[in-house]
């Protein structure tokens, strides 16, 4: 098997390199091919309900299947100048949910900034949260200025076992999740009625789609809950997507064409109508407007007409747009399909 794309040391390759790549799959049809079989071609957005922050690279930790290669050693992050182009932009909409997200969001100087901007202008807001950075001396209070801002937690949460999350993410992460979730809990959040929202966030270990989302979720509150009563709202699955750091290891454990074929032969047309770029736009953290988070990690922006940065945000522009479309959305179409929010089928 070809591996051009495992750049030199240990950096990922370029999103240029894994665009062709992923295009140059021999075995299985191209996804607009099979777009178009299905009567859904060109994709179109059908109306921007998210508006997606992604404040940066920096994390806390280094996650095996991350599509964002996010890590500690990582530089990139949104600027204070960035943050109030985004926060001007939802002020000229009706747009409304905020969904940040990062690497860990909670890290960005400007992320409670945003929270407050967006709060103010009486936007829902979500945070995409690893779990651990809760944790951190420097951000123990943010479980209480998440509660006051009502903002939903989105928490990322690989398997209720230890083995499974340890190895996906880092030695004694499952046990640091497990005491965040008890703090969120304290707070209020997953309990009903609180009005504080946790979700949880479920991707395979492998290369393999994941389960039925209702029946583990079922697993999960029934696993949780005899580890000292931990409550949540919601379960989302998500398929890991060909990118970065899991599409190197895919490459490099001879999963590759295996993985690809697999998502090509579960493509669902019910799956590809619902997904979550039709109703999205997401924000990089230089201010680059993508149709959504993946491709962003290509580097596939905004397709003209649309104007791909947010100081020339047009809503008029982008709520109908053509969608930017590779091999890789076969990950968001297989099965019950895959988006931030879960299965969409």
């Amino acid at each position: 098997m070809e591996l051009t794309l495992i750049a030199r040391g240990n950096e990922l390759a370029s999103s240029r390199e894994q665009l062709r790549r992923l295009g140059s799959t021999t075995s299985c049809a191209a996804f607009e091919t099979r777009m178009s079989a299905a009567g859904l071609a060109p994709l179109t957005a059908t109306g921007i309900e998210v508006f997606q922050i992604n404040v940066g690279k920096f994390c806390n930790q280094t996650c095996r299947h991350c599509h964002v290669d996010a890590g500690p050693d990582r530089t990139e992050q949104m600027s204070r100048e960035i943050a109030q182009l985004c926060i001007r932009a939802l002020a000229g909409t009706d747009i409304p949910t905020v969904d940040i997200t990062g690497g860990a969001p909670e890290l960005n100087a400007n992320f409670r900034w945003l929270v407050e901007q967006a709060r103010g202008l009486g936007r829902h807001v979500m945070d995409r949260c690893n779990l651990s950075v809760l944790l951190l001396a420097p951000q123990k209070d943010l479980g209480q200025f998440l509660a006051r801002h009502q903002v939903e937690v989105v928490a990322s949460l690989p398997y209720f076992r230890p083995a499974q999350t340890d190895a996906q993410r880092g030695e004694k992460v499952f046990d640091k999740s497990i005491e965040a979730l008890k703090l969120l809990n304290g707070l209020g959040y997953g309990h009903e009625g609180s009005g504080l929202v946790l979700n949880l966030v479920h991707n395979p270990a492998g290369a393999f789609l994941p389960a039925q989302q209702q029946a583990l979720q079922s697993q999960f509150k029934r696993e949780l809950g005899r580890r000292g009563g931990i409550v949540f709202n919601r379960l989302y699955t998500i398929t890991n997507m060909p990118i970065s750091r899991f599409l190197n290891f895919l490459i490099e454990s001879g999963n590759y064409e295996g993985y690809m074929q697999r998502l090509a032969n579960a493509f669902n047309p019910a799956a590809a109508a619902a997904v979550m770029c039709r109703h999205t736009i997401s924000i990089g953290w230089d201010g680059t407007l993508y149709d959504c988070d993946f491709n962003q990690m290509l580097d596939l922006p905004v397709q003209a007409p649309a104007l791909p940065h947010v100081k020339d945000f047009d809503l008029a522009r982008l709520n109908h747009r053509c969608i930017a479309t590779a091999n890789h959305c076969y990950g968001c179409t297989a099965g019950a399909g895959s988006s931030c929010g879960g299965a969409t089928a």
